[in-house]
């Protein structure tokens, strides 16, 4: 037996009960009745953005005198509350809603009105939290501010910390030198150092395209209202939403010179998520690479050891497994998941809107969200302590027989190849069979051999000694 109390509400379309509780109105509700599809909600991320833009409108409109100062009051107090302590049980409606995600807008607008009415001032969540506003400006503008956060707070100062991690451990590595390897066999000589130094840019490569979509993905929309005309807006109110929501947020943020261009498309979502797939495919690099290095301990490459984390299986005594790098390797997918769904998603701008804006804002929040803990979590947990075998490095790296590479300058490709064939399939060492099939003396041979001189650029034979 239902025990719920519940109230009447009203809305344009009439009556219905909502939970006595229940901060949200009639539109809240119905939303819940229609969309009841998936456990999925958009994220408080998302929710405290458009909080933040509701506090910012009822400030702008009381100084364009649009809005009556003891209703901006109201307003304002009210979504102090919210941010303060945002209670998500009241934004319950589905992911998969309406596709501008009006029932998201008026979910909002109806928390706020229900408690800034408790003020003693009767406040409407159409025409005085919504005035200058529409779901169809304001959703994109959620979009890109929740964002923007995200990347300000999470993603980009996780992969500043992965990026600052490794380097650290470069300045500890230089002087282990491992095998090289393409195509997963071996190859020429590389430093560990040189390694990671690899993986460092490659975050900050990443960074830097980040951070060149955010140029573009702190304009917002506001003002736009329902097609980008600014129909039922204040000329001066895009401006000046944009301007308080800079100084709420210590973001830049602007408004575009083609609202109804911005307003009818997501490229700008579509263009980080992008980004976002390629940092995915970069921290997988990372990751995998980890992985492939600490695999064994007996049976494979064994060149590092993971900090052991947990047991690595039910049945088999003592197995431990590489958990952080195969976690991140999960995210990755993940996201490049998120950015399959946001290009589709994007190609649903039809005429003056983009009717996906739900899902493109939950997926590109899960993705800014778990990139940035992934990144901490590798970071943290696999490369700031692991550990080098310099022994197994070391036996690998002298029965290399591509070391034979820095000979052709002097013994031709031909020869080179024949020393190489011969030290592999005897197991025995480059140096020890160039001795007997060329000229070369065994002191000349190590030194020119030596495998941290090939690590660096250049002839490291004359050309004019060959025969």
């Amino acid at each position: 037996m239902d025990k719920t109390r519940y109230r009447q509400v009203q809305d344009s379309m009439g009556e219905l009960k909502v939970p006595a509780d229940a901060l949200y109105g009639a539109q809240t509700q119905r939303a819940i009745n229609n969309f009841s599809i998936s456990d999925l909600r958009l994220p408080q991320r998302f929710i405290h953005a458009g909080i933040l833009i509701k506090q910012a409108a009822a400030e702008v409109n009381r100084d364009l005198k649009l809005l009556a100062p003891d209703k901006a009051a109201a307003i304002i107090a009210a979504t102090d509350s919210l941010l303060t302590d945002l209670p998500m049980a009241q934004f319950p409606v589905d992911v998969f809603q309406t596709g501008s995600a009006t029932s998201t807008n008026m979910n909002i607008n109806e928390v706020i009105a229900q408690l800034a009415s408790r003020e003693g001032v009767d406040i409407h969540p159409n025409d005085h939290v919504n005035l200058c506003q529409s779901s169809n400006d304001v959703i994109p503008s959620m979009i890109h501010l929740s964002a923007a956060i995200a990347l300000k707070q999470q993603l980009l100062p996780a992969l500043e910390s992965l990026a600052g991690t490794i380097t650290q451990r470069i300045a500890t590595l230089d002087a282990v030198c491992k095998t090289g390897r393409t195509h997963l066999m071996d190859a020429m000589p590389i430093r560990m150092s040189q390694e990671l130094s690899a993986w460092s840019h490659l975050v900050r490569e990443n960074m830097a395209r980040i951070q060149d979509t955010e140029i573009r993905l702190h304009q917002l929309m506001l003002g736009g209202t329902a097609v980008g005309t600014g129909i039922n807006a204040h000329p001066d109110f895009p401006a000046r939403i944009a301007q308080r929501l800079s100084q709420q947020t210590g973001l830049t943020l602007s408004i575009p010179n083609t609202l109804i261009t911005d307003l009818s498309n997501q490229s700008t979502a579509v263009e980080l998520s992008g980004q976002l797939r390629t940092t995915a495919q970069g921290l997988h690099k990372i990751a995998n690479d980890l992985r492939w290095m600490n695999s064994g301990p007996l049976a494979g490459l064994g060149e590092i050891t993971l900090t052991p984390l947990q047991p690595g299986s039910s049945i088999m005594p003592g197995k431990v497994n590489p958990v952080i790098p195969e976690a991140v390797m999960m995210v990755a997918a993940q996201v490049i998941g998120n950015d399959t769904t946001i290009a589709m998603a994007g190609q649903s701008s039809n005429f003056q809107l983009n009717t996906m804006l739900p899902l493109i804002a939950y997926n590109l929040l899960q993705s800014i969200e778990i990139l940035a803990n992934g990144a901490k979590r590798l970071a943290e947990k696999a490369i700031a302590d692991f550990k080098v075998n310099e022994a197994t490095i070391t036996e690998a790296l002298t029965l290399n027989p591509i070391l034979v590479t820095a000979l052709n300058p002097i013994v031709g490709y031909q020869k080179a190849a024949e020393i190489c064939k011969q030290a592999y399939s005897e197991s025995r060492s480059v140096v020890d069979v160039a001795v007997e099939l060329t000229e070369l003396s065994r002191e000349e041979l190590e030194k020119r051999l030596d495998p941290r001189l090939l690590t660096q650029r250049g002839f490291h034979s004359d050309p004019s000694e060959k025969d």
